[in-house]
């Protein structure tokens, strides 16, 4: 089977699938008729199964990509949602499996049911009584937290009769972090772009958003800006920045917004608020969309007495004092900093900056940064400070070793720099007044590094940037 036939025959089942559903839904709120048991024992509302069986008698090539590789042969399986949306992803995994291996290929319906909150559409639930879910969920396919989890991330692998899994993330998992991007962000999970950009401060958002809107005046590399609270302007809008502004970006807790490309290879930038929860929340989602990079740009305390309120740190480790991920990756588990990330970062520094050698080397310090679940860290200075000193920590925030541990855990390569925008060992903090000038001086430099270092990744091409350190020995062919 060639990989046109088969995302074909996915987009085919899965659509089938999701209108039967749609329809049984209908039949029941409108007229009580349950759905046919033996149908759905047939594959009535399951997901599409892709199936690649890489079987020869040839030993298994060494090839050192990151990713779209063997390391045994076997039978490899996966359930796919929403085979349009993804359908480049499938591609570009696929290609090179084809390319390089003896493989077949097969697409067939899973017995995994589609849960029904994933087709439901807003004009079904018009005018229902809400007790009628508790009728719908008898009859009808509901989420199931028992089959959905990242056992294959976390390396718990299953063999289920043989077959192995062909990605990180299968369809269930995928549409129940699908759901919970929209919920939080206030966009569409189709406007997520592949380059990401994570903050803990709304002001950078605004920043963004104001070079986001000029940007589409003068390149149409960029069609659109989408924005939390469902406003979308391009290049022709008029007033677009009061229109952004304007939105109830406020009624979700993780407003996002996104410089859109048609091929989908444009920036998105998330508030995310503060501390490691959120920064967890966000990345285990956003992880099913498979991006190309995130980093986080923020604000962080400075640690060192050389440092100057509005310097840059760049992450090359972490002290993990977060303790959210814990359980999955324990903290003794070295979390290695991306070398094309954190030469993009220093490039894209030096060219927005105009500042080179000594000079840069003055504002943009490389080191460890402290990632703390404690915002009142302060009052523990003993022991803090103690901990710093072995660290040689340089910075300290409440988000990015949370973002780089989770990229690393689910294979998104990531990076980190941040602006210090006080030293609270040293007793200097923003004073009023004054901070509102850092804050539009530094805020604007810094998006602009942020951004023109994803830019920069993008023209070096994604395969560039995949990093074999993020593979581990027994990983899914499927990045």
């Amino acid at each position: 089977m060639k990989i046109e036939k088969a995302i074909n025959d996915l987009k085919e089942l899965y659509s089938t699938a999701c209108d039967n559903l749609r329809s049984a839904l209908n039949d029941f709120t409108q007229n009580g008729t349950i759905p046919d048991k033996a149908a759905r024992a047939q594959g009535l509302f399951c997901y599409p199964e892709l199936i690649v069986r890489y079987h020869d008698d040839k030993l298994v090539p060494q090839i050192s990509r990151s990713f779209g590789k063997f390391s045994d042969h076997g039978t490899y399986s996966t359930t796919v949602t929403q085979p349009e949306f993804f359908e480049s992803y499938l591609r570009e995994q696929l290609e090179p499996l084809l390319k390089d291996y003896e493989v077949e290929l097969e697409v067939r319906p899973s017995r995994v049911e589609i849960p029904y909150p994933y087709v439901w559409d807003a004009e079904q639930g018009e005018g229902l009584d809400m007790s009628l879910a508790a009728e719908i969920a008898r009859w009808f396919p509901t989420p199931q937290l028992s089959t959905i989890g990242d056992e294959v991330a976390d390396g718990d692998f299953f063999d289920v009769e043989g077959i192995k899994p062909l990605s990180l993330f299968d369809a269930p998992r995928v549409d129940f972090s699908l759901q919970r991007l929209k919920h939080y962000t206030g966009t569409p999970v189709e406007h997520f772009q592949s380059y990401v950009l994570f903050t803990n401060y709304h002001r950078y958002i605004d920043s963004f958003a104001e070079w986001a809107v000029e940007r589409l005046k003068q390149d149409d590399k960029y069609e659109s800006l989408s924005a939390a609270g469902g406003v979308e302007v391009t290049a022709d809008t008029e007033n677009a920045l009061e229109l952004i502004s304007s939105a109830p970006w406020r009624r979700f807790q993780m407003p996002a917004y996104h410089l859109r490309r048609k091929d989908g290879q444009g920036i998105t930038m998330v508030n995310i608020g503060v501390g490691p929860s959120n920064a967890k929340t966000i990345t285990d989602h956003l992880a099913v969309l498979r991006p190309q990079c995130w980093i986080m740009v923020g604000h962080c305390g400075g640690l060192r007495h050389s440092q100057r309120i509005g310097d840059y740190a760049l992450a090359h480790a972490y002290l993990r004092d977060d303790h959210v991920l814990d359980d999955v990756l324990p903290p003794d588990i070295p979390v290695p900093p991306i070398a094309e990330v954190q030469v993009a970062l220093q490039q894209a520094a030096a060219e927005v900056t105009g500042e080179t050698g000594d000079q840069l080397k003055s504002r943009l310090r490389t080191g460890t940064v402290v990632t703390t679940d404690d915002r009142n860290w302060e009052l523990r200075y003993t022991t803090s400070a103690k901990r710093f000193n072995l660290s040689r920590a340089i910075a300290i925030d409440m988000e990015s070793a949370t973002i780089a541990a989770n990229g690393y855990r689910l294979r998104v390569p990531y990076g980190t720099l941040l602006c210090v925008s006080d030293k609270p060992l040293h007793g200097e903090i923003k004073l009023p007044g004054a901070a509102n000038a850092f804050y539009a001086r530094a805020i604007k430099e810094h998006i602009q590094i942020g951004i023109r270092t994803l830019e920069r990744i993008a023209e070096d091409g994604a395969e560039s940037l995949h990093s074999r350190k993020l593979r581990s020995f027994d990983e899914p062919p499927f990045r």
